[in-house]
């Protein structure tokens, strides 16, 4: 990455959305600028888990704002990453689509594990670098994350399913505070964290950093008012608890430093947090500067390399988790790769779709250390449900119908078959697969994809290539008379 590149980074958060833009210089990112609005949309998540028409008015509206200060910007400087509450919506789809037209951007609905790992990367790249043991703690408005590591590794993650928003809608309707709700909102908090000290032990740590709204809030209030500035403690947050119960109402608290934004989640992130203090038994927390947002900046710089890029080292991860057939897995790669290559428009972005069928390739057989019967579904299953660092949600799922689709009938596919390139890669990773049957490599000197037609494809060899390779050949008539199916057809013509 050439230095004074720009790089944007979007955070789509339960409460607020966030645009950071950071200048690329010397493999440190400066910041440029930084916009935030308090949209709100997890507080217009119902009980069926629907998202709100006013919700997702508030957030296309905000996006459309982001887009003009983006409008120069190509897709290898933007990321956009969205968290719980679109994780949760049923209709996140509704909004999505709609969302990424005026944003001219796509945006990543990312798990809860690549949320914990987006944070840390954008708590520990703003600390000096050591190998101090760090855990970070992140109190977002519908899940927190905790993520212990040392220096800039991550160790353990894990996200859980409580927050700011959801706790004030929960136990603080219409703003009202009291002791009895406090109480039972620390309670309830304490419920949902009860494994955390299993997974996080007391004592394996250094410090304890936290970040984002909830804790940029408190921290912010205690320095005004005398605390030691930039640290959260048990102290602190006890005063600010009983001013807020005082109070009786989010509205009547007069707390210099409280911003009205921040005003209607107050009671719910704080009752989170002295859910973590009581817990862990802290009595001081570090403000963190970083959060997710400049995270999701690190990770664009990793990915403009594939060495740096943390979705290779997950692919080589799984590939070695689930003991593949390494040589059969390259096999499958080049010759896939190369298929797509002939079909592929000239077109900036096909180097990454180009990338991402030859991880697919390298996991088409993950499947089979569970069973070989049925080993696509077994494989589309694992691809559907890990903890995949680097990835989002829909990326996984679009590997997972890849491995799925890579060979039978394509009708378990078929709603994916109105996008092209998705074809593209499909029939490639399938014909792959396919010339590659007998684990050696296939020769493919003469193979030729081209597509003919818009919805049609040809296939040809050279002279005598089917009399050398009869089981190949029949096997590429088998496929033709499976895209004969579909929308799409494929001719096989050869030699």
């Amino acid at each position: 990455m050439q230095d004074g590149t720009l790089l944007a980074a979007l955070d789509l958060g339960s409460n607020s959305f966030r645009l950071e833009i950071g200048r690329y210089q010397s493999g440190h990112i400066e910041r440029v600028e930084y916009l935030k609005e308090t949209v709100r949309l997890g507080a217009d998540l119902d009980e069926n888990h629907t998202l709100s028409l006013v919700a997702m008015e508030r957030g296309w509206a905000c996006l459309a704002r982001f887009a003009e200060r983006l409008r120069t910007f190509d897709r290898r400087q933007v990321r956009a990453v969205a968290t719980q509450t679109l994780r949760e919506a049923r209709n996140r789809d509704d909004f999505l689509v709609r969302a990424q037209a005026i944003l001219g951007f796509p945006i990543d609905v990312i798990a809860g594990h690549e949320e914990a790992r987006l944070i840390y990367q954008g708590v520990t790249h703003l600390l000096p670098h050591s190998d101090e043991r760090r855990l970070v703690v992140d109190i977002g408005g519908r899940s927190t994350e905790v993520i212990l590591g040392q220096g800039y590794r991550p160790q353990r993650m894990e996200s859980y399913g409580l927050g700011s928003v959801a706790w004030s809608n929960r136990y603080f309707p219409g703003g009202r505070v009291s002791e009895g709700a406090l109480r039972r909102a620390v309670i309830a908090a304490q419920a949902v964290l009860d494994e955390v000290l299993e997974v996080f032990v007391p004592g394996s740590w250094d410090a304890v950093y936290a970040s984002s709204g909830t804790a940029g809030a408190l921290a912010d209030m205690l320095g005004l008012a005398g605390f030691p500035p930039g640290l959260i403690t048990r102290e602190g947050i006890d005063w600010v608890a009983e001013r807020l119960v005082r109070a009786g109402h989010v509205d009547a608290v007069r707390l210099e430093g409280l911003k009205d934004d921040r005003r209607p989640v107050l009671a719910g992130g704080l009752s989170v947090m002295l859910a973590l203090f009581d817990l862990f038994g802290w009595t001081v927390v570090h403000r963190a500067q970083g959060a997710l947002r400049q995270g999701a900046l690190v990770d664009l710089i990793d990915r403009a390399s594939l060495e740096t890029d943390v979705r290779e080292r997950t692919v080589r991860w799984l590939a070695q988790k689930f003991q593949t057939d390494a040589a059969q897995a390259e096999r499958v790669r080049s010759v896939a790769v190369r298929l797509f290559e002939q079909v592929a428009r000239p077109d900036p972005n096909n180097g990454r779709f180009s990338q991402k069928l030859a991880w697919a390739a390298r996991l088409h057989e993950i499947g089979a250390h569970i069973s070989h019967t049925d080993a696509h579904k077994h494989g589309a299953y694992i691809l559907d449900h890990v903890d995949a660092a680097g990835f989002s949600l829909p990326e996984l799922h679009r590997l997972s119908l890849l491995v799925l689709g890579q060979r039978g009938k394509l009708r378990k596919v078929e709603t994916m078959l109105e996008d092209e390139l998705f074809v593209k890669q499909l029939l490639c990773l399938r014909l792959a697969v396919l010339l590659c049957h007998a684990r050696r490599d296939p020769d493919v000197a003469t193979v030729q994809l081209k597509q003919t037609s818009t919805r049609q494809f040809r296939l040809t060899t050279g002279p005598g290539w089917a009399r050398q390779y009869p089981q190949s050949a029949w096997l590429l008539q088998e496929e033709a008379e499976a895209w004969s199916r579909t929308p799409w057809r494929l001719v096989v013509d050869l030699g």
